[in-house]
């Protein structure tokens, strides 16, 4: 364990984003004179000495848990993780344009559109990890629809016939079209975002708006 974890008043402690994320966010702290090379090392350890910061690796998804719990007083996650917990209470302060994907609503080639679909059928099901901004998706459009919550390989679902159509995250697209689907219309661009703990960013502020500010010319 590291001792400054202990500390009160020690180091700022940063939830970061283990898996796609990573490497550009370990470029932008470089980029702010962290020290990253332990995180880039093949230690099994979860927690490192950034120097100024200490570093806490841990799934995307978990970055806002650990923040709004003051477990870490900064963090950066993804803008779809975000939009997901939208009840989690922390402060959303800067984009760090990093990571960028689109979250996309899709369904096999050459089927019909999802409103005829529903005209012709009735209530269509879409599967998805991302319950929340699917149902918020559709509710907008005045769309009823079945939500299924998938955790693995959404793409499968229309293949095999357990959905209609996906709500889901992608980058290049390679993997819509591999699986013979495409794009029926673009939800949210998401891009990696910094967050604070609320009291965290009260008590610590000219800190976190420091760590802010040099991320901010960081990231261009």
């Amino acid at each position: 364990m590291i001792d400054s974890l202990r500390i009160p008043g020690g180091p700022l402690k940063m939830a970061v984003p283990r898996g796609a994320l990573l490497d550009e966010i370990l470029v932008l702290l470089d980029a702010i004179g962290v020290e990253t090379a332990e995180v880039r090392g093949d230690s099994r350890s979860l927690v490192f000495d950034g120097g100024e910061l200490i570093l806490v690796t841990m799934r995307p998804y978990d970055v806002p848990t650990y923040v709004e719990a003051g477990a870490a007083d900064v963090g950066i996650t993804g803008k779809d993780v975000l939009l997901e917990q939208a009840d989690r209470k922390v402060y959303e302060l800067l984009d760090l344009k990093a990571g960028y994907c689109r979250m996309v609503l899709a369904t096999q080639k050459g089927d019909e559109g999802p409103a005829e679909h529903q005209r012709r059928l009735g209530m269509m099901r879409i599967a998805t990890k991302y319950p929340r901004i699917a149902e918020q998706y559709f509710e907008e459009n005045g769309q009823q629809v079945e939500v299924v919550e998938v955790k693995g390989s959404i793409e499968l679902a229309p293949l095999v016939g357990l959905a209609d159509g996906i709500v889901d995250l992608v980058a290049t697209g390679r993997t819509l079209k591999e699986n013979n689907l495409e794009v029926r219309d673009e939800i949210v661009e998401c891009t990696a975002r910094l967050v604070a703990n609320q009291v965290s960013w009260k008590l610590r502020s000219e800190e976190i708006d420091s760590l802010t500010h040099r991320l901010r010319a960081a990231a261009g």
